[in-house]
């Protein structure tokens, strides 16, 4: 028997089937259960990974008191991430949420707070996280090799979050039209909109690239296209002591990143006081500049360890050791990214700078 039972509550997200095929390869772990109110939507996973019918859950109670498990991996609606963490916390489980952390800097602490008084884990998954370029970048701005980190600069998005499920499949643009009336992505009060999918990304890893550090103002401005009540693309620009840094999302890039980068590219231009570095989403190399060798330098990215490949992977890697979250995945750093959102949010709404959110 699998020393690790996980559970999947709620397919809201099309990454749950990514990560219970994490789940599924991983050596020592078993998919115990999964939980949706509406049957279909678990019906791909079911098939995909052969899971019984007696793990297959539309009561939330029932999965929990049945499944027994150690490890709860929550991929509902922004809007209820806190909910839904509040719930699972009782039951003395692990959690890890899949981004974004919450719909607000008042749900996020909701989360941390809940999961302390479990004395359970929480992690926030942002998959950025585990491409190599990334983790490469963090490296070489630990390493010095730029000097001070002054800006962060971030592109990145795909085509709509509804043109593709699980593992990448494509859907047909007239398929992804007939689902994007009833879709949470596109309602605001369930937390859609490409800023709320996408900036959590930049200024979570942004906050990793600079050591934490948070900015004092924000400032954003969203589009607004007639019949879409949230948006899709997003530019908000961060004040730190340090200097300005820029963060934009975008559904309707030309191509998606991990199919081929449209143009202008997905990833992060980080720029240092002796240097800078490309870390574009999927590619096999970054580019480094410096003041003793200004000439473009690919350095091949690193080969992830084990424990540290992917999301699940690490997660249950952390519960075997007790060691401390670290990273995007830590709440710590994620509530610092909350807080860029939140502030994001409100300067788009009053269409003002505003200084960050507590």
């Amino acid at each position: 028997m699998a020393r690790h039972r996980v559970i999947g509550v709620s397919f809201d997200h099309m990454h749950m089937g990514d990560l219970l095929r994490e789940v599924a390869a991983h050596s020592d772990a078993e998919i115990a259960g999964i939980y949706d109110p509406n049957r279909v939507r678990m019906q791909a996973a079911i098939e995909k990974f052969s899971i019984p019918e007696d793990r297959a859950f539309t009561e939330f109670d029932r999965c929990l008191a049945i499944a027994k498990a150690d490890l709860a991996i929550v991929c509902s609606a922004t809007a209820e991430h806190a909910n839904t963490v509040e719930k699972i916390a009782p039951h003395g489980l692990h959690v890890m949420v899949e981004k974004p952390f919450a719909a607000s800097v008042a749900d996020a602490r909701r989360m941390i707070s809940a999961m302390e008084r479990s004395g359970k884990r929480l992690a926030i998954n942002w998959p950025l996280a585990w491409v190599p370029s990334h983790v490469t970048s963090k490296r070489l701005i630990d390493e010095g090799r730029i000097g001070k980190l002054i800006e962060v600069h971030f592109y990145d998005g795909n085509r709509g979050p509804l043109y593709h499920l699980a593992d990448k499949v494509e859907v047909s643009p007239a398929e992804v039209e007939v689902q994007k009336p009833g879709s949470w992505w596109y309602k605001k009060g369930a937390g859609g909109g490409s800023l709320l999918d996408y900036l959590g990304y930049g200024v979570t890893l942004g906050a990793r690239f600079m050591g934490g550090a948070a900015p004092l103002e924000v400032t954003s401005v969203i589009d607004e296209a007639s019949g879409i009540e949230v948006d899709q693309h997003s530019i908000t620009v961060a004040r730190y002591e340090r200097g300005l840094s820029k963060f934009e999302t975008r559904w309707g890039t030309f191509t998606d990143p991990w199919t081929e980068q449209p143009q202008p590219k997905c990833g992060f231009v980080l720029v240092g006081s002796d240097g800078t570095i490309s870390s574009y989403d999927y590619e096999d190399h970054v580019t480094i500049q410096t003041r003793k060798q200004p000439a473009h330098t690919r350095v091949p990215v690193d080969t992830l360890p084990t424990g540290r490949r992917s999301a699940v992977e690490y997660m249950l890697a952390r519960i075997e050791d007790g060691a401390p979250i670290t990273g995007p995945l830590d709440p710590a750093l994620s509530l610092v990214g909350q807080r860029i959102v939140d502030s994001a949010v409100l300067s788009s709404q009053t269409k003002r700078t505003v200084p960050l959110i507590a």
